[in-house]
């Protein structure tokens, strides 16, 4: 880490006490908010919690005074049929008033001393029916308890209906002293629930009444909640008979005010707390960013420093604003003595100093070329050298063009290693070539004495007939002929030796394959005649012309050839035979050589053109490998193939020119020698 990167990292971890005490303050604001609110709604519950406990013995203390009046009613009617004045019209309508005016009464029922029903009011249409309903036993314990003990009694709920539930009230009757039967209420449930308690209780609360076994025997609510809230129990007594009242809360009384109050602090408080988080977090990003670009500044200069190619940038004006160490190494100054220096640079040749201001002047006008280009240019030592270099537009954040930027390559090393290579191959070119040649000497010294002897004999024959004064002109003119016939087949011989061996400059131009292959076949027939190999030349038909350097063909040609004759030296002498075929195929020229050898091993064939690989027992190994260079060095490929019958087949392709060449045109034909 840099020492600016270490000391924003100390005065970092400094700040984070007093960066943490917001973070600290909202946390207590929010836990004073949290407690504030607990209190104001434990507050508020237990508000609740005392309204519903008085509204509930509210409640039970108003249906207990009901209840009572309805007792008075149904005593006064009981004591009024125990008096002997009072006759059954009356009864009746006393017992109809009381059920119009009491909602919750659904009935009244005169019981004779043993308890059995003997009137109704509504009347019932018989007996049976009378007894059925109310149930004989609720109505049977509380007549029982009311004879008993002489005072009013309540019976145990029972259904009444389908959806209902009632209870009695058993009133005793005497005439005197003497228990003379009961009068019965017969109240419902639901309806005493309906008409004694107030819509504003309904509206907070819903009111059940319970048995002990958890039965809802009646309930009074206008609105039906889901999930109900906190509730309240007390005892319904009377009736009794374990019987309870339970009240649910479920609605709560709003405060609009107070909880729009509680939602802003609440909101107010979020929007602190990601407010906080979010500068935080950017904070934390910002600090991230910053260390990255140092990283990665320190990352590039280390590039920059370390890198082998000269780096200059240059203003619009082409001063030097930036050099790195490895431009400033190449031309020997500092970079303090080449910032700010504009034309004419201190690393210019000056006698080349017209031609570099064209360039340079070319290279602020954006005229360079994306390939690079080359100049010479001096080090401070004096001493010269060449250079690559490659101008680009300067670009900043903005995308304003500020000047150019140049990466400088020295290739002095390089240019000389290129020279001195391509001087090495025209030598050992030139040296393969007179190796071929020596190696045919014998063979061509053998061909050249067959014209020489016979020009011997026509000379000393013309010479002795000549002397002997026996001679015709016709005769003379014959044996000229001959003796001219043999010069010129000598002079051919010696003319394609030395067209072969020769040192030239290469020449590139159009060239007929199918002549070279013929002046090649040619050259090597001696030899083959010699080693007892057939040579067949096959010539396809519209042979384009191809551009090439014909004497560099010839070699490839006689090396190919000179190959394959010597791979047939175990072959018997009646199957040796070398092919050399010409055709055109897919915009090339393709030449075939095949030979009926031993062919090439497999461990063989990967090495087979690589430098100084042989497998013959003399040679230097370079044959091969120097023509595929001539073949690459014009566009064309070089490969060889297993023969179908035995042996090795190499061939070669070359590009044809956009236009055949009239010579080209030849027929296909075959030539044994």
């Amino acid at each position: 880490m840099t020492g600016g990167a270490a000391s924003a990292a100390h005065g970092l971890g400094q700040r984070g006490p007093v960066q943490a005490m917001p973070i600290v303050a909202m946390a207590l604001v929010v836990l004073l908010f949290g407690v504030f609110l607990w209190v104001l709604h434990r507050s508020e519950r237990e508000e609740e919690t005392l309204t519903l406990i008085k509204d509930v013995l509210w409640v039970e203390q108003n249906l207990h005074f009901q209840l009572t009046s309805d007792e008075e009613k149904l005593q006064y009617l009981a004591e009024s049929l125990g008096r002997e004045d009072t006759t059954p019209v009356n009864y009746t309508v006393m017992a109809r008033h009381i059920v119009t005016v009491n909602p919750a009464i659904q009935r009244v029922v005169r019981l004779d001393p043993q308890g059995r029903p003997v009137r109704s009011e509504p009347p019932v249409e018989d007996g049976p029916a009378l007894d059925d309903a109310f149930g004989p036993s609720p109505r049977a314990d509380a007549f029982l308890i009311a004879r008993s003990s002489g005072r009013r009694a309540y019976s145990a709920p029972y259904r009444l209906g389908a959806a209902d539930t009632a209870f009695e009230i058993v009133i005793p009757i005497f005439h005197g002293q003497e228990f003379a039967g009961a009068l019965a209420g017969v109240l419902s449930i639901d309806a005493l629930l309906t008409h004694h308690v107030p819509w504003w209780f309904a509206q907070r609360y819903q009111l059940e009444v319970i048995d002990p076994y958890g039965a809802v025997l009646g309930t009074k609510s206008r609105i039906a909640m889901p999930e109900p809230r906190r509730s309240h129990v007390v005892p319904f007594d009377p009736p009794g008979h374990g019987l309870t009242l339970v009240a649910t809360l479920h609605q709560l009384s709003g405060n609009l005010g107070r909880n729009i109050l509680i939602a802003a602090i609440f909101a107010l408080t979020v929007s602190a707390l990601w407010s906080l988080w979010a500068v935080r977090r950017h904070i934390a990003r910002r600090i991230r960013a910053e260390e990255a670009l140092r990283a990665e500044h320190a990352f590039r200069k280390a590039m920059e420093d370390s890198l082998t190619v000269g780096m200059r940038a240059r203003d619009l004006d082409g001063r030097i604003i930036y050099v790195n160490p490895a431009f400033c190494r190449m031309v020997g100054w500092s970079a303090e003595e080449l910032v700010g220096a504009g034309p004419v640079m201190p690393y210019w040749l000056p006698e080349d100093l017209v031609h570099t201001e064209e360039v340079f002047r070319a290279v602020l006008a954006g005229n360079a070329p994306a390939n690079g280009f080359e100049l010479r240019f001096r080090r401070a030592n004096g001493e010269r050298f060449d250079a690559l270099i490659y101008e680009a537009p300067l670009i900043d954040a903005k995308g304003r063009h500020t000047g150019w930027m140049g990466s400088v390559l020295d290739i002095t090393e390089r240019k000389r290693a290129e020279e001195l290579a391509r001087q090495q191959q025209e030598r050992l070119q030139q040296t393969a070539r007179l190796i071929t040649m020596g190696e045919m000497a014998s063979t061509l010294a053998h061909e050249l004495n067959q014209p020489l002897s016979a020009i011997a004999s026509y000379c000393t024959g013309c010479l002795n007939r000549l002397q002997a004064g026996s001679i015709r002109p016709d005769e003379l003119a014959t044996a000229l002929e001959k003796l001219s016939g043999q010069a010129r087949r000598a002079g051919q011989i010696i003319r394609r030796i030395h067209d072969f061996v020769r040192k030239s400059e290469p020449n590139v131009a159009p060239c007929c394959l199918a002549r070279v292959l013929e002046d090649c076949v040619a050259l090597m027939e001696a030899d083959a005649r010699q080693q007892g190999v057939k040579l067949v030349l096959e010539l396809g038909r519209g042979l384009p012309s191809v551009m090439a350097d014909r004497i560099l063909l010839q070699q490839v040609v006689v090396n190919l050839m000179r190959n394959g004759i010597e791979a047939m030296a175990a072959t018997r002498r009646d199957r040796r035979r070398l092919s050399v075929t010409v055709q055109a195929q897919d915009g090339a020229v393709l030449t075939r050589i095949q030979d009926r050898g031993c062919g090439i091993s497999p461990e063989n064939a990967e090495k087979l053109f690589s430098p100084f690989f042989t497998t013959k027992t003399e040679g230097m190994g370079m044959g091969l490998n120097i023509c595929r260079s001539i073949i690459e060095h014009h566009q064309g490929r070089l490969w060889f193939e297993p023969a179908p019958d035995g042996g090795t087949m190499f061939l070669f392709s070359l590009p044809v020119l956009s236009e055949p060449s009239a010579t080209g045109a030849l027929d296909e034909r075959a030539a044994d020698v």
